[in-house]
């Protein structure tokens, strides 16, 4: 099995900064597309950031500029520094893997998701 473990949400003032850790254990063989979600009450879910395995990043026009995802590959490990937080950043983050596990000599591929992450932004 595998789970992703999401880490850094909290509370913090407009303008301020956060960043999320989310990290995978697991039987991985590999990791493809990594990617940040969140999703605000009486709102759907939606794209943040994505990172593919070549480390090509896709933002919405909503945090370009702002949010920045990487991936330390050695670690299974995706990260999210977000700066210029406004309140409308607010929302529960989610991390997501599409990977290729392994059990019992049989590969799995799948998509993953966090627990997610609470993040909250005052004005």
């Amino acid at each position: 099995q595998v789970h992703l473990v999401e880490s850094g949400g909290g509370s913090v003032q407009a303008g301020g900064s956060l960043r999320l850790s989310c990290q995978a254990d697991g039987t991985i063989f590999s990791i493809e597309t990594m990617g940040w979600f969140r999703q605000a009450p009486g709102k759907q879910r939606e794209l943040v950031a994505r990172i593919s395995s070549g480390g090509r990043t896709t933002y919405p026009d909503s945090v370009k500029g702002r949010f920045t995802i990487s991936r330390d590959n050695n670690k299974n490990t995706l990260y999210l520094q977000m700066d210029s937080l406004k309140p409308e950043d607010t929302a529960v983050y989610y991390c997501s893997y599409n990977l290729t596990s392994v059990y019992s000599g049989t590969y799995y591929t799948d998509d993953y998701w966090g627990q997610g992450t609470q993040v909250t932004v005052s004005s």
